[in-house]
């Protein structure tokens, strides 16, 4: 059980503050646990958590990618284009998840092949990817997507729960897998800690670097398509910042931005807790312009615990 506690003390502090959070909601606004505001903050976790998967698969490899908001319209403008074509439901998504596996692929491109910095190469597709959403709808919303294809990922499951949940914890629970149990997570893992001595180990660290970004991007995929499903349009102004709650989920989850370190089970606590502490804000009355303040907060002292677990860690290792 030690054992247990000591290899993942971050996740469990992140679930603690995750009841902590819950708990001094509740005292100040009673109705923060309304069968309502539970079902937001498990629906905004949806969103946050298939991208901050994905984000954190990046991260781990020592990389960034901030073109997923722009990759997260782009995919939900096309999906709706084609849902109007009545594209066959299965291909649809097909054709929607390895478009959106090939976008993560040019990110991964660009920063293993071309060697661009993973801040750099995916802030210019970040712009090439919002900008060809423009492009192909003329800067207008695609609207009117039959519901056949938004029953895809938005049929109740419950009076307040969709299947969108079930998608992003099976999506959760394959991701773990990939990391954990085969050859490209290990390599991903190698890539983050020590990219030079990964390279001399063997590791295509190019070819890893492209798979794992078009992987990351998968969850982007999921998201659009939830989306998609949700509103029934694909707006290419959608998605604008919903890369810095991507990486913010990570980084509460417990993800190291330095790579080599991080895993799928506190991401998921990470976009609860975000989605929790975001409702609770709404719930409290509190501005929109000081719930980023509190939101920019939480982040820095994320990450600011993950420096001092790895400063602890190194002592006790020395």
């Amino acid at each position: 059980m030690k054992a247990i506690y000591r290899k993942y003390r971050r996740e469990w502090s992140v679930l603690i503050a995750l009841f902590v959070t819950i708990i001094l909601f509740s005292i100040l606004e009673p109705s923060y646990l309304s069968a309502t505001n539970v079902a937001t903050i498990i629906t905004q976790s949806v969103t946050y958590g298939l991208m901050g998967i994905g984000m954190t698969c990046v991260v781990i490899t020592g990389g960034i990618d901030l073109s997923v908001g722009s990759a997260l319209a782009l995919v939900a403008c096309i999906g709706a284009q084609l849902a109007k074509a009545e594209v066959p439901i299965p291909i649809w998504v097909l054709i929607c998840l390895g478009f959106g596996f090939l976008l993560g692929v040019f990110n991964g491109f660009l920063v293993g092949k071309l060697k661009l910095q993973a801040f750099i190469g995916t802030m210019g597709t970040m712009q090439i990817y919002r900008g060809i959403g423009y492009v192909i709808t003329g800067g207008y919303p695609v609207l009117n997507v039959p519901r056949s294809y938004r029953n895809v990922f938005n049929f109740k499951l419950t009076s307040t729960i969709t299947f969108s949940v079930v998608v992003f914890f099976l999506f959760a629970v394959v991701i773990t897998f990939v990391l954990k149990k085969t050859k490209i997570g290990s390599y991903a893992y190698a890539v983050g800690g020590n990219e030079d001595a990964a390279r001399l180990s063997g590791v295509r660290v190019e070819r890893t670097k492209m798979l794992i970004y078009g992987i990351g991007m998968m969850g982007t995929t999921l998201a659009a398509l939830i989306m998609i499903s949700r509103l029934g349009t694909g707006d290419p102004s959608t998605g604008q910042g919903y890369e810095l709650d991507a990486i913010a989920a990570a980084a509460i989850g417990g993800t190291s931005m330095a790579g080599g370190r991080g895993n799928i089970f506190g991401t998921v606590i990470g976009a609860v807790l975000f989605s929790a502490l975001k409702v609770g804000l709404v719930v409290m009355g509190v501005d929109t312009f000081y719930q980023y303040i509190v939101t920019g907060v939480v982040i820095v002292i994320a990450a600011y615990i993950e420096i001092i677990q790895g400063t602890m860690l190194a002592k006790k290792s020395n």
